[in-house]
């Protein structure tokens, strides 16, 4: 989700993938996945990763925490289509996000093993319950005691409206409108800072409508009972295909960042290997396939890299 200042905020996203989507997502567990995660999961689009194989210098890059146990433990929300959700299954985390975590995992030999959980309860417990967490989180100062981020997508931020903007609504001018959000997500701070803004010039306030997952705020703005909703824009965008009759987006994307795979603070070999690994699949063209196969080719980036915080330097 695209960044402002929130410490949970993620690379914002979230987004409806059908109505199925609304009915998979009210039961969220931990979920892995078998070796048949090669190729994609059925009636979906994912990429075909059969052809992405281990590679045994990067693999020794990890610590043994990691390794010992052949997996790559991820932590995941899966509600925001595309970049994470349950397949028609109703347990299986697919998306842009999970082929990635998949691609990684194997290139450092280990089993791919996506958990579901809240997004704002995973950052906490990378470490602990997961080696890394790997659901849209965007890279932004207010975090960098909680982590170390591997940055490798671009993201930015839009609104979203019910179909012809019935409510009048204005980008810069939110006053007196409801805005559905979800909790924890940096979009949630973009909407708090404006409603700030609205109390200060003395105008009516923003009815921040905060919710636990993103399915919920796509659907309160298709059912009229939210004037707008604010993510991620991949997955606003995704909201507006799938809900094409429902949606649309209002204004231009903004507040673009970089979303990151998170590991624990300090823990710099684990980041140096994922940093390889997603750059091994960036010069091969794993990285382009699965963008391509999600329709997020706007989000790309030529180098992975591991975000000091201080300006102008990355390594």
């Amino acid at each position: 989700m695209s960044a402002t200042s929130g410490l949970w905020g993620k690379a914002a996203k979230g987004a409806l993938a059908g109505c199925c989507a609304l009915a998979m997502l009210v039961t969220m567990g931990a979920c892995g996945t078998t070796d048949a995660n090669d190729k994609p999961a059925a009636n979906t689009k994912g990429a075909d990763l059969s052809q992405v194989k281990k590679d045994a210098k990067i693999a020794a890059m990890l610590p043994e925490s990691v390794s010992k146990d052949g997996k790559f433990t991820v932590g995941v929300s899966p509600d925001f289509a595309p970049a994470e959700f349950l397949d028609t299954d109703g347990k299986t985390p697919i998306g842009y996000d999970m082929d990635f975590g998949k691609a990684i995992s194997k290139v450092f030999g280990l089993k791919f093993e996506p958990v579901s959980a809240v997004f704002d309860s995973i950052m906490p417990s990378i470490g602990s319950k997961f080696d890394v967490g790997l659901s849209g989180f965007t890279v932004d100062p207010s975090r960098k005691d909680a982590g170390e981020f591997v940055s490798f997508l671009k993201e930015g931020s839009s609104y979203t409206v019910k179909k012809g903007n019935p409510k009048n609504v204005k980008v810069d001018d939110l006053c007196g409108h409801s805005v559905a959000v979800q909790s924890g997500v940096s979009q949630e701070q973009t909407v708090k800072k404006a409603n700030q803004q609205c109390v200060a010039q003395g105008k009516k306030p923003i009815d921040i409508q905060s919710m636990k997952q993103q399915t919920s705020v796509t659907t309160a703005v298709a059912t009229g009972k939210a004037d707008a909703f604010c993510a991620d824009t991949p997955i606003a965008g995704y909201a507006v295909k799938e809900n094409g009759d429902a949606l649309q987006l209002i204004g231009k994307s903004f507040d673009e960042t970089t979303e990151a795979v998170v590991v624990p603070k300090g823990d710099m070999q684990t980041a140096k290997a994922v940093q390889a690994a997603l750059q091994k699949l960036m010069d091969d063209g794993t990285y382009t396939k699965i963008l391509k196969a999600w329709g997020n080719q706007t989000s790309a980036m030529s180098q992975a890299r591991i975000e000091t915080f201080d300006e102008g330097k990355q390594e």
